[in-house]
């Protein structure tokens, strides 16, 4: 069982664990989160069910049920990852089993957006890179330290310069990707907002 899911919250400036590697191009969100899992009432259990097909279909050798990655908190991936639908319920299940960033070659649009909304950092790296990580057996015990501020991503071995969109890295280093701790933060100013519209009754949602 993984350990007890804490999320992120405010500012991620760095970002440690050990990998874990899938490969193939194009997994899409129907295998990340199959769609009968989707009726949850909240996200909670969705990751006891990450890849639930493909797992029961490799009957315990799919990379999320081996010991060896159990506490793996950095995914490795490839091409086009997250395509498909558009289900926030994907990278909710990946990150409540553990995972806190992903590097691949290159992610759906959409779910490179959803993963960034809760705290998800998505970085890239070129085609070259990804399969050394992934074939190079040296790297099956992979440690990384993800450094955002520098877009870089370090063990004792490797260097790797990754690419970020800069908006998202900035959202990622001064904490605003948070939307809720964002708007925590500027409570004094939504008041005084709510103050000077006169279709709200101030009183009403403020004591």
């Amino acid at each position: 069982m993984k350990s007890k899911f804490v999320p992120p919250i405010g500012k991620i400036t760095k970002i440690k664990g050990q990998c874990i590697t899938l490969i193939g191009n194009d997994i899409d969100t129907d295998r990340i989160i199959p769609a009968r899992f989707l009726k949850c009432v909240n996200f909670d259990s969705l990751g006891e069910y990450v890849f639930k097909d493909d797992r029961e279909t490799l009957k315990g050798k799919h990379p999320f049920d081996l010991e060896e990655n159990k506490n793996a908190t950095i995914l490795i991936v490839n091409s086009n990852f997250g395509c498909g639908s558009s289900r926030e319920h994907a990278p909710q299940a990946l990150m409540r089993w553990g995972i806190k960033a992903i590097i691949g070659e290159s992610f759906a649009d959409i779910f490179y957006s959803n993963c960034i909304a809760i705290g998800i950092p998505c970085l890239a790296l070129p085609k070259k890179s990804i399969l050394e990580i992934q074939k190079n057996k040296d790297n099956k015990f992979l440690f990384l330290e993800i450094d955002l501020k520098n877009s870089l991503a370090k063990s004792k071995n490797l260097s790797l310069k990754l690419e970020i969109k800069e908006s998202s890295r900035k959202m990622f280093l001064l904490g605003e990707w948070d939307a809720t701790a964002t708007l925590l933060e500027n409570e004094s100013l939504i008041k005084n907002k709510c103050k000077d519209l006169p279709y709200l009754e101030f009183n009403n949602y403020f004591s």
